[in-house]
Formats: C-alpha cells, sequence, structure tokens
C-alpha cells in the first residue's frame, strides 16, 4: 500500500472509524460543505447525511482497506465491505483540506459478478 499524503491518511482514518461504527469520530472528519456522490445510484450526501447512510445500513459490516494512493490534497481508496455473507468492493477519490474530507466520489461494485457474454479470459 502507498501513502504520499495528509489526504491518504485521512481517508484510511475515515475506513476505520467506519468500520469501528465511530459515527461522531466519522463526522469530525467531514468538512461542513462535503458532498458525497455514489456513482451507481446518482445519490449525494451531506455529512449527516453520509454519516447517517453508514450507521443506518442493515446488519454488521467490516471494512478491509486494501489500498490508498495519495498526492497533495487528493487520495484513492479501495476497500472491501462484507457483513460475512455478502461482499462489496469500493473506490473512493477524495479531496481532503485541513484534515477534513470536502469531496468525495464513491464507486461500488458487489463481487461474484459474471463477466459479460462472449469475454475471453
Amino acid at each position: 500500500m502507498t501513502e504520499h499524503s495528509e489526504a491518504a491518511g485521512v481517508l484510511r482514518e475515515m475506513w476505520a472509524r467506519i468500520d469501528a461504527q465511530d459515527w461522531e469520530g466519522l463526522g469530525g472528519l467531514l468538512d461542513p460543505g462535503l458532498v458525497v456522490t455514489y456513482t451507481q445510484t446518482g445519490e449525494t450526501f451531506d455529512p449527516a447525511g453520509f454519516v447517517r447512510v453508514n450507521s443506518e445500513y442493515p446488519g454488521r459490516w467490516h471494512v478491509a482497506v486494501e489500498d490508498v494512493v495519495g498526492g497533495g490534497e487528493r487520495a484513492v481508496s479501495r476497500a472491501r465491505v462484507s457483513d460475512g455473507q455478502q461482499t462489496y468492493h469500493v473506490a473512493s477519490f477524495a479531496t481532503v483540506r485541513d484534515g477534513r474530507v470536502t469531496d468525495m466520489v464513491e464507486v461500488w461494485s458487489e463481487t461474484g459478478l459474471a463477466p459479460p457474454p462472449g469475454r475471453r479470459s
């Protein structure tokens, strides 16, 4: 894993707080003007909405951060999120200023999807 910026450290801390279900701590990492976009659904969240969507999601989910890369104010993480039965992968592209996430786009994908018909391995 590569970490080259404060932004990478903040993104790693964000995932640690989500994994620990530390919702107050998560909120402390989010800039009041934050906008989070989920590309797969088109949803957008402000800081309170982002904390709520994570805290109210049914079940007990755990996060394994697989990679974090950052430079300057930008960082991207790749994480696996699982409840032991279902697993998702998420790429999070974040901008961080003054120790807080100010903008983030997340791309979520299910595990185990079949390749499109006709694709060669």
